[in-house]
């Protein structure tokens, strides 16, 4: 048996050993093989809940009720406005926590109600080296996470994804419109809009892994992708397009980052994050 085939086997295991249980589902890569699986070996004991919020855009939603659906698994959708939480908005750095900590508390009641006797969610193994809050509020509210425990990678799970015929195997990596803003920037549902707009318009532009950071409230955009984006970008009039929808949508100065796409640029601000120049890092969000 392979290394790959043992960590399966290790996630099989571990999920067999439940009697019935709610998976939180994004519809991202990791969330919908986790419900995959788990709805292979539980069948109708299993089932899905999405948090809805401003930070969680449209599309997404729409994508993780289609899958869902397709699955024939039972689909729960909870609202989690994290913008009405003390604090939230200002942007803290351990704003994941706040959001995680009353996210899964709704969705934990929402499994009692329903008598699902787990709650499970989709982070893996690489995330433990990520700067991750969110991770301690899934810890202190006892949240299984059986891809970490099986050790298995973010490319382990796409590989797995493959196999299994899921259209998510390649689909780019998502976080939070949150995610887009510097640790105390304030977070509000104008400017979560103005993002989600803004990455809309380069997702249709063809764009597959893109975030568009803001800085100096709404002055200054700055975009990351990764090399075929970028070659998007520059390609005949679209960088001339580009500028004037974002510079529309209220923004002084739009900027393409020569590093590209990377995930949790942003916890380059805090203390000790920051990377020497020309290292890449590799933070979430």
């Amino acid at each position: 048996m392979t290394e790959l085939a043992a960590k399966q086997r290790r996630l099989k295991d571990i999920i067999k050993n439940l009697p019935s249980a709610a998976v939180a589902f994004s519809g991202g890569v990791d969330s919908t093989f986790l419900l995959s699986v788990a709805s292979e070996i539980l069948g109708p004991k299993v089932a899905a809940v999405t948090g809805r919020s401003l930070s969680f855009p449209e599309r997404e939603l729409t994508a993780a009720k289609a899958f869902a659906a397709e699955m024939g698994v039972r689909h729960y959708l909870v609202d989690s406005e994290e913008l009405d939480l003390p604090g939230f908005g200002q942007n803290p750095p351990n704003r994941c926590y706040l959001c995680k900590k009353e996210l899964f508390g709704k969705i934990i009641a929402l499994a009692r109600d329903n008598n699902l006797a787990a709650v499970m969610e989709a982070s893996n193994a690489d995330d433990e080296g990520d700067y991750r809050p969110g991770l301690i509020a899934i810890r202190e509210l006892e949240i299984l996470s059986p891809l970490r425990e099986a050790r298995l990678t973010k490319a382990e799970i796409r590989t797995l994804s493959r196999e299994r015929g899921l259209a998510t195997w390649d689909k780019p990596s998502f976080a939070c419109l949150a995610s887009r803003f510097p640790y105390g920037e304030s977070i509000t549902p104008e400017r979560l809009s103005v993002l989600d707009r803004a990455e809309q318009f380069l997702l249709d532009l063809g764009l597959k892994q893109v975030r568009v950071r803001l800085h100096e409230k709404t002055t200054l955009a700055r975009i990351e992708t990764d090399d075929e984006g970028l070659g998007l970008i520059f390609k005949g009039q679209n960088r001339h397009i580009t500028y004037e929808f974002l510079k529309n949508l209220g923004f002084t100065y739009v900027a393409v980052d020569l590093l590209g796409y990377r995930t949790g640029s942003m916890n380059a601000t805090l203390p000790g994050e920051s990377a020497p120049l020309g290292e890449s890092r590799t933070k979430k969000g």
